[in-house]
């Protein structure tokens, strides 16, 4: 079974948040509910769909992530919450699973020249965005956190 819930926060849908099953197939609704949003900001009406398209991939190698590793043990219909909301100066996307905790000072770079399978998620998001951090909440709760910084046009 998989659902889809989103719930909107704050005057003028400055915050919006949706919670999913541990579903790959999801993936697409979750890009289209983000991309839903991004258009609704006035503030962001100047980025270019290659900023959009790069803030996307992010958020689908973050759910991936939770799906795949995180999740993995667990059933489908533990939930996955992702919010964004539009903050002053930066755009935030959260990712929250219930997995088990990891340290990404743990995961190694890759290294230039060579070819691996897997291992490219947490460099990969480092490159899309201007931040990305990851902590666990005293509930037992992982959350990544994605920051891109809004350049007045």
């Amino acid at each position: 079974m998989t659902f889809l819930r989103e719930s909107d926060r704050a005057v003028g849908k400055r915050q919006s948040r949706l919670t999913v099953a541990s579903d790959l197939s999801l993936m697409i609704q979750i890009q289209r509910w983000f991309e839903d949003f991004c258009l609704q900001q006035p503030r962001l009406a100047h980025w270019s769909d290659d900023r959009l398209y790069c803030l996307k991939l992010a958020i689908a190698e973050g759910f991936s992530n939770a799906v795949r590793h995180a999740h993995r043990h667990r059933s489908l219909e533990t939930p996955i919450d992702v919010e964004v909301s539009l903050e002053r100066d930066r755009l935030e996307i959260r990712i929250w699973d219930w997995g088990h905790p990891f340290n990404p000072d743990h995961v190694p770079e890759p290294e230039p020249g060579t070819l691996r399978q897997g291992g490219y998620g947490w460099f990969l998001l480092r490159r899309l965005c201007d931040r990305v951090t990851y902590q666990r909440d005293r509930y037992g709760r992982n959350c990544l956190l994605l920051e891109q910084r809004i350049e007045e046009s």
